[in-house]
C-alpha cells in the first residue's frame, strides 16, 4: 500500500501518518528528510523524534529518497516519509533550481527532474506500507519571490503526480482526515 497523507502546516499529518503506521502491525521505518540547519528546525526534529516509538528505525536522506526508499521497503516494513516538502525543498537548493528562478532563468536541474521521476516511478514497485507525508502549500496567494513560487508549483506538481500512483491519499485540515482517494489493493 502506497499512501500519501497531505496538510497545511500543524495540521496534524504528521501525527495522523505516525498512527497509520503503528496500525499497520509491521516494523516500522521512519524516513526522515529534514535537515537541521538552525535552532528551530532543530527543535522541530526533536519534537518529532520524542513522540515516535523508540522501538521504531529511523533514518535521514535529504536527496536520494527514491533510492533510500528501495534499500528500507519490505513486505514486513512500513516506511514513513516526513516529508515530501523538505525534501523538495532541499532538491531545488541542492542543485541548480533555486539559483536559475532567482535569476529568471528556465529551471533546468538534472538533480530535481532526475530524483522526482525516479520517487514517482518507483513508487508502484515497492513491497510493504509506505505512507508519505506532504504539505498542500497551494491555497494561499501566490508568492512574490520568483524562488517561493517555484517551490508553491513543483510541490504542487509533486504532490499530483505522488497522488497518482498511491492508492489512499488523505487530507488533514484541524486534525481531522478527509479521504480523497481510496483503491483496493
Amino acid at each position: 500500500m502506497k499512501e500519501l497523507i497531505l496538510g497545511g502546516a500543524r495540521s496534524g499529518k504528521s501525527l495522523l501518518a505516525e498512527q497509520r503506521a503503528r496500525e499497520s502491525g509491521l516494523k516500522v521505518v521512519y524516513l526522515a528528510t529534514a535537515q537541521a540547519l538552525d535552532g528551530e528546525m532543530a527543535r522541530r526534529v526533536a519534537h518529532h523524534r520524542e513522540r515516535r516509538p523508540a522501538e521504531w528505525g529511523c533514518t535521514e536522506e535529504t536527496l536520494h529518497l527514491a533510492a533510500r526508499l528501495r534499500e528500507l521497503a519490505a513486505p514486513d516494513t512500513c516506511v514513513l516519509v516526513d516529508c515530501l516538502t523538505l525534501w523538495l525543498s532541499n532538491l531545488l537548493f541542492a542543485g541548480k533550481a533555486a539559483a536559475q528562478a532567482e535569476a529568471g532563468e528556465a529551471i533546468d536541474c538534472p538533480l530535481f527532474r532526475d530524483e522526482t521521476a525516479a520517487l514517482v516511478d518507483l513508487l508502484p514497485q515497492l513491497p510493504g506500507h509506505i505512507i508519505l507525508v506532504s504539505n498542500e502549500v497551494g491555497w494561499g496567494i501566490v508568492p512574490m519571490h520568483p524562488v517561493s513560487r517555484l517551490f508553491a508549483d513543483e510541490q504542487g506538481r509533486l504532490n499530483q503526480r505522488v497522488a497518482a500512483v498511491c492508492e489512499q491519499v488523505t487530507l488533514v485540515a484541524a486534525g481531522l482526515p478527509l479521504p480523497l482517494k481510496q483503491t483496493a489493493n
